[in-house]
C-alpha cells in the first residue's frame, strides 16, 4: 500500500506541531521517520492513522483520500500501528492475545465448540509465537512478560492483522542488544508487499532496516533520502546526528 501526505499541518493554538509536511512512500517500501524529541513524528503517525485530524493538508492511502476517514475505516484498508506504550491485554496469556488479533482479522466471535476456523487460529498463533521467539511463553500472562518480550508480542499482534501498511512507533525502545537484533531480523523478514514506516531513535536500527529516511525537526520536514544521503546531509548532522568533525 502506498502512502502520501500533502502539505499536512497540525496546529495547537499558535504552535505548529507539523508544518506543511509532504511525503511519498511507495508500496512495499521500508521508510524510517527520525528526528529529535518533539519533532512531530508521533503526531504525524496520529494523522496518518486518523487519530488526529490535520489543521490542513491531505492523507492518501492506496491512492484514495482518507483525510476524513475514521481510524477503524483506515484499519479496514490494511493499516496497522503499534504505540510507544503497551496496548496488550495484561491478564490474558501471550497466546490468547495473539488469538484475539487473529480472530479480529477473521471477524470471528467466540465459539464454544472446536471448528475448522478454531484450528486455523491455533495453527497461526503457533506460527506467530515461533516467529516472535515466544513459544515458551505462550501460557504466560502478557503483563508478566519482560519489556522486550512485550514489544515482540506487540509487533506480532500488528502483523497478525496482515496489514498492507505497518506503522511502528519506537519498537526498539528499552530492548537489549540481543532483542534488537531479533526485532531487526523480524522486520527484515516481512513480506515484500507490506509497506513499513518506522519511528525509531536507534540509528543503527534505522540504517539497517530503512530504504529511505525522512527527517523532522520542529514539525518541519528537513530532509528525505536514502540512508547514504541522510548520513551526508549537513543539516541533519547539525540537528540530529551530533554535528560534523
Amino acid at each position: 500500500m502506498n502512502l502520501s501526505t500533502a502539505s499536512v499541518t497540525v496546529r495547537f493554538g499558535a504552535v505548529a506541531a507539523l508544518h506543511d509536511v509532504s511525503l511519498e512512500i511507495a508500496s512495499g517500501e521500508r521508510r524510517a521517520l527520525i528526528g529529535p524529541n518533539g519533532a512531530g513524528k508521533t503526531t504525524l503517525f496520529d494523522v496518518i492513522t486518523g487519530a488526529r485530524r490535520p489543521t490542513s493538508g491531505r492523507v492518501r492511502l492506496a491512492d484514495a483520500d482518507v483525510t476524513h476517514l475514521s481510524t477503524w475505516r483506515r484499519a479496514r484498508l490494511g493499516l496497522a500501528r503499534t504505540f510507544q506504550r503497551s496496548a496488550l491485554f495484561p491478564t490474558l496469556t501471550t497466546a490468547e492475545n495473539l488469538a484475539l488479533a487473529v480472530r479480529a482479522r477473521m471477524q470471528m466471535g467466540w465459539r464454544i465448540w472446536p471448528s475448522r476456523l478454531e484450528r486455523e487460529v491455533a495453527a497461526e498463533v503457533s506460527l506467530r509465537l515461533d516467529a516472535a521467539g515466544l513459544t515458551l511463553l505462550a501460557r504466560r500472562p502478557a503483563g508478566t512478560l519482560a519489556h522486550g518480550e512485550q514489544r515482540a508480542l506487540e509487533i506480532e499482534l500488528a502483523l497478525a492483522r496482515r496489514p498492507r501498511l505497518l506503522l511502528l512507533d519506537e519498537p526498539m525502545a528499552g530492548l537489549s542488544g540481543a532483542e534488537r537484533q531479533a526485532a531487526v531480523s523480524r522486520l527484515r523478514s516481512l513480506p515484500e508487499q507490506v509497506t513499513l514506516v518506522l519511528v525509531e531513535h536507534d540509528l543503527d536500527v534505522v540504517f539497517a532496516v530503512a530504504q529511505r529516511i525522512s527527517v523532522l525537526d520542529h514539525g518541519v520536514l528537513i530532509a528525505d533520502g536514502t540512508p547514504a544521503e541522510i548520513r551526508a546531509d549537513r543539516r541533519v548532522q547539525e540537528v540530529y546526528l551530533g554535528g560534523t568533525d
